[in-house]
C-alpha cells in the first residue's frame, strides 16, 4: 500500500480509531493491532512476501535473547553470523541475484569466454532493504552489548513491520524505537496536530512537486540524444528535486503518521540541498541510513582510528556499498563511489567537521562565501545524481558528454517554466524553514 493512493487514505484512520479504541492501558493488546495493520498494509502489494518480515523477524528475536543468554564469544559470533546470513541473504537473494549473474556473464564475454546466464525472474519486494537493516542493527547491538533483547515478541514483531516507516524508512534504531513500543502510549493532540501537518506538507512534496518532475525528468533521461547540454542540465535538476520530494515526502509522511499513534521517529531530512560540503551534507541527507552505514560499517572497518590513507580506503568502500545498497546495477556503485571521492578533500584537511551549524544562521540571506560553497556542493550532486538516474553505466556516460558536447541548441525553454517554479518554490520555503 502507498501513502499516496485512496487505499491508505481509508486505512490510516480506520487503524487510528481502532488502535485507540483498544485504550492506551492495554499495550499489547495495541502492539498485536499494530502488527495486523502493518501486514496489511505491506501485504496489500503482495502477500506473499510477509513471509520475509515474518522470518526476519522471528530469527532476530530468537538470536537476540540466544545472544543475551551466552558468554562465550565464539558462540556469540557464530549467533551474529547467524543473523547476518539470514537478513543480508534475504535481501541479496531477491535484490542482487539477477545483477550478480548479469555481471558475472558480462565479465565471462569480457574475456572471450561464453555464458548462458540462468537469471531468474525475481521481483524485489517493497521496503526490503528497509526493514532487514533495522532489525539486523537490532542483533549486532546485543552482540556489542549496547542494548538487551527483548522478551516481547509483540512488541519486537511491531516494531519490525511499524507500518508508517516499513517502506521507506526512517530505518530506526532498537535503542529509540522498541522502549515506545513497551510503554503505555497517549493521545497528545498538540502532537497529532503536528504529525497531521508534517504528513501535509510530506504529500505536497510528493505529489505535487516530485509527480510533477517524473515527466520531464522520464522523457529527457528516455532520450537524452535528442536534447542540448542545458536541457540534460534541467532534467538533472528536476530529478534532483524529485529524489528529494519523493525521499523526504515519504519520510515526513510517515514521521507525522507516527506521531497520530505516540510514536516519534527519527529525523531523516535536514535541508541539505544547503550544505557547503559533503561531509555536511552527508549529516543532513537521508541520515538514518547514512548513521547506520557509519556505525555499522565504517566503524568496524576502522572508521578515523586509523591512518589517513586507510580512512580514504574506509570511507570511499563505506559508500561505494551503500550506492550498491540503492538498487542493483552499476550506476548505483558508481555514484556511491563517486560520493566517496567527494568526501577525500575533506578527510584530507582534516575538514569533515567543519560546518555544524545552520547555513546563514541569523541571517535571511547567506553570504558570498557560504551560496558559493553551497552551490557547488548541490551541483556536484546533481552530477552524481545524473548517473544514479541513467538506465545504464554507458548511457550515463553518454549523458553527460552531450552536455558538453551540444550544450545549447537555441530551442524553446517555455515548457519548463512550471517546473521550474515548483522547484524554486520547494527551496525558498526550505530555506525558510530551516
Amino acid at each position: 500500500m502507498l501513502f499516496n493512493s485512496f487505499a491508505f487514505a481509508v486505512f490510516l484512520p480506520a487503524v487510528f480509531a481502532i488502535y485507540w479504541a483498544i485504550g492506551r492501558r492495554r499495550v499489547r493488546a495495541q502492539n498485536f493491532f499494530l502488527i495486523v495493520a502493518s501486514y496489511v498494509f505491506y501485504g496489500w502489494w503482495d502477500w506473499r512476501f510477509l513471509s520475509l518480515i515474518f522470518i526476519s523477524s522471528l530469527a532476530d528475536y530468537t538470536i537476540g535473547l540466544m545472544l543475551a543468554g551466552t558468554r562465550a564469544e565464539r558462540r556469540r559470533k557464530l549467533l551474529l553470523a547467524a543473523s547476518l546470513t539470514v537478513n543480508l541473504g534475504i535481501l541479496g537473494f531477491f535484490k542482487y541475484f539477477n545483477f550478480f549473474v548479469d555481471s558475472a556473464v558480462d565479465l565471462l564475454t569480457m574475456a572471450g569466454l561464453q555464458a548462458h546466464p540462468t537469471t531468474l525472474r525475481i521481483v524485489l519486494p517493497i521496503g526490503i532493504s528497509f526493514y532487514t537493516f533495522q532489525t539486523l542493527s537490532y542483533t549486532i547491538d546485543i552482540y556489542r552489548r549496547k542494548i538487551e533483547p527483548t522478551r516481547d515478541p509483540v512488541a519486537f514483531f511491531a516494531f519490525v513491520s511499524f507500518f508508517p516507516q516499513l517502506v521507506a524508512g526512517p530505518i530506526e534504531r532498537a535503542k529509540s524505537l522498541l522502549p515506545q513500543f513497551l510503554e503505555p502510549r497517549r493521545f497528545d493532540g498538540r502532537l497529532a496536530r503536528d504529525g497531521l501537518r508534517q504528513m501535509l506538507w510530506g504529500f505536497f512534496k510528493k505529489m505535487v512537486i516530485a509527480d510533477n518532475m517524473a515527466p520531464y525528468v522520464d522523457r529527457i533521461f528516455a532520450d537524452y540524444t535528442q536534447f542540448d547540454g542545458l536541457t540534460l542540465v534541467l532534467g538533472a535538476f528536476f530529478f534532483t528535486i524529485q529524489v528529494y520530494g519523493d525521499f523526504s515526502g515519504y519520510s515526513d509522511i510517515a514521521i507525522g503518521a507516527s506521531r497520530l499513534f505516540g510514536f516519534s521517529l527519527m529525523r531523516n531530512f535536514a535541508y541539505p540541498y544547503f550544505s557547503r560540503d559533503f561531509a555536511e551534507f552527508w549529516r543532513r541527507w537521508h541520515i538514518s541510513l547514512s548513521t547506520w552505514f557509519r556505525d555499522y560499517l565504517f566503524i568496524p572497518l576502522g572508521g578515523s582510528r586509523v591512518s589517513r590513507a586507510r580512512r580514504i580506503f574506509n570511507i570511499v568502500v563505506t559508500f561505494t556499498v551503500s550506492g550498491l545498497w540503492h538498487g542493483a546495477d552499476w550506476t548505483y556503485v558508481f555514484w556511491g563511489f563517486l560520493n566517496g571521492l567527494y568526501y577525500i578533500p575533506l578527510m584530507l584537511t582534516d575538514r569533515q567537521k567543519r560546518y555544524t551549524d545552520i547555513p546563514a544562521q541569523g541571517r535571511l540571506l547567506p553570504k558570498f562565501g557560504e551560496w558559493a560553497a553551497m552551490l557547488g556542493t548541490f551541483s556536484l550532486h546533481v552530477l552524481g545524481l545524473a548517473i544514479f538516474r541513467s538506465p545504464n553505466i554507458t548511457s550515463a556516460f553518454g549523458f553527460l558528454g552531450r552536455v558538453f558536447v551540444r550544450p545549447y541548441s537555441g530551442m524553446g525553454y517555455g515548457e519548463y517554466v512550471e517546473p521550474l517554479l515548483l522547484c524554486g518554490f520547494l527551496l525558498v520555503v526550505d530555506w525558510l524553514q530551516r
